[in-house]
């Protein structure tokens, strides 16, 4: 899609345009991380406390702590208390679908070539 189609997708508003590609770098942003995208991928599952990402990660509760914060403040994750326990899951469809294209692009299974 060229910057004219880019334009007229949304509705000729500049000030609109801007403000999608604020969001989209904002979002990138939180995914330039490795721990903190590895978090989402495995949010893409369902939600997951805290001591069930640090058990799959193999890292200290303060490490994956730290970037479950950077993720809520960016708004990228939800919470939902149980007890003594949170429960994260991923905030909207956008980070679902962007989690999703990178696991397709970089995780996924290739399939075997034929011949």
């Amino acid at each position: 899609m060229g910057l004219p189609q880019l334009i007229a997708a949304t509705g000729g508003d500049k000030a609109l345009m801007v403000e999608q590609a604020r969001k989209a770098s904002e979002l990138l942003k939180a995914l330039a991380h490795e721990s903190r995208l590895l978090i989402l991928c495995l949010l893409t599952d369902g939600e997951k406390s805290v001591s069930e990402l640090e058990e799959i990660l193999d890292l200290p509760q303060a490490a994956v702590s730290q970037q479950l914060a950077r993720l809520r403040f960016d708004r990228l994750v939800t919470t939902r208390r149980d007890g003594r326990n949170i429960y994260y899951t991923i905030a909207t469809r956008e980070v679902s679908s962007v989690v999703g294209t990178l696991y397709g692009l970089f995780c996924a299974t290739p399939e075997p070539q034929k011949s």
